[in-house]
């Protein structure tokens, strides 16, 4: 039998609306009657056997990296992912590996429809279902999350739940005394058996602020500490330094790109987990972390929900927990997009007992509504 080849690659542009919600000046907020129009993107690639691979997500910057190699792609054959991976990440080694990522989860979609499995099972399988964090949305200054209490007030909410853990994202203005008091009150209020996470998401402006806020983490006992200085998650050296000078253990990386500058983090003592991200990385990459952190007897943990993080997790065993990232009080999780035929779900609502369900049909496991794609279109770039 002859090897499949690709055909064509198709990269969509669509609007979608998402009730209760509207756009403020800190973000997006909670509305009641409001609704909020964004745009996504699709990637689709046709083989010459009839099956396709398929993944939504992704920006405008990625999908600008598709263009630079998609060409090149055309009669290459789509269950080479490793040759493709290696290929794609060599010629894109100056633009930070844009596109990489999207192109290799829709062929691992690809890869699991031809074999008529899901990809946590091509992987090896691990579990089934995922424990799983709400992971609050940006609070601000006068909307959602604007003080300590309405943060303490949500974490209780997710402990009724049955949510096993929960994380913070602090304020914009990376004020260290209200972070710090945010952090005290969450862990007063949920009690000690409630895993509990702190990420000022890049926004303490010294090293002094970061290292208040940790000792409020060392306090509260809390189960990690991310990204806390503007250095926008980078310096190797000042996270090394925040880690010999606080117990509660680092997670880092979800802002460094690649493999290798990962594994550098964890083998230079600059992180305790290790953050892989499926949309930056690819599932090759991310799996490939994934069995780096193992080799070292470390964690990585998932960012952002989605059915290719979900794929990954339930093939990991050093991994803790799924993020559901863009949780908010009241209203729609605006980092889930509604393009689902089958019911698939990233609400704050939809997890039993503190976990979400593994996909389980063949590739990602989930039904895209191209019908919809189509007819919200907001553009169609076709390379073949």
């Amino acid at each position: 039998m002859s090897s499949p080849k690709i055909t064509k690659i198709e990269v969509h542009r669509f609007s979608y609306e998402l009730a209760d919600l509207e756009k403020r000046e800190h973000g997006t907020a909670y509305a009641l009657g409001k609704s909020l129009t964004s745009a996504a993107y699709a990637i689709a690639i046709f083989t010459d056997i009839g099956v396709k691979g398929e993944f939504v997500g992704g920006g405008p910057v990625d999908y600008a990296g598709v263009g630079v190699f998609a060409d090149s792609l055309i009669g290459q054959n789509p269950l080479e992912r490793e040759r493709i991976y290696s290929r794609v990440k060599q010629a894109m080694r100056q633009h930070g590996e844009m596109g990489l990522a999207q192109v290799d989860i829709a062929l691992w979609d690809m890869a699991g429809k031809y074999h008529n499995a899901p990809i946590h099972q091509l992987l090896g399988g691990y579990r089934k279902t995922l424990p799983t964090y709400p992971a609050t949305v940006h609070a601000t200054e006068g909307d959602e999350l604007k003080s300590t209490d309405e943060m303490a007030d949500f974490a209780e909410q997710c402990k009724e739940l049955g949510y096993p853990a929960f994380k913070i994202h602090g304020w914009e203005n990376g004020e260290p005394n209200r972070e710090a008091a945010a952090i005290l009150k969450v862990r007063d209020r949920v009690g000690p058996e409630m895993d509990l996470m702190s990420d000022p998401y890049n926004a303490l402006q010294t090293f002094g602020d970061a290292l208040k806020v940790g000792r409020a983490c060392d306090e509260a006992d809390y189960f990690w500490y991310e990204d806390p200085l503007a250095d926008g998650g980078l310096s190797q050296f000042a996270h090394r330094k925040l880690r010999e000078l606080l117990k509660t253990p680092l997670l880092m990386t979800e802002h460094v790109r690649g493999l290798e500058a990962r594994v550098d983090f964890m083998v230079n003592g600059a992180t305790d987990f290790v953050r892989g991200d499926v949309q930056t990385l690819g599932i090759t990459g991310t799996m490939k972390l994934a069995h780096a952190a193992e080799g070292l007897g470390l964690d990585i943990e998932m960012h952002s929900p989605g059915p290719a993080q979900r794929q990954c997790m339930a093939a990991i065993r050093n991994a803790n927990y799924y993020e559901l990232s863009g949780s908010r009080p009241q209203g729609p999780n605006a980092n889930h997009v509604p393009v689902y035929t089958d019911g698939y779900s990233d609400q704050l609502d939809d997890a039993e007992d503190g976990h979400f369900p593994v996909p389980q049909g063949p590739g990602l496991g989930v039904e895209y509504d191209w019908e919809m794609i189509e007819r919200n279109s907001l553009g169609k770039v076709v390379y073949e």
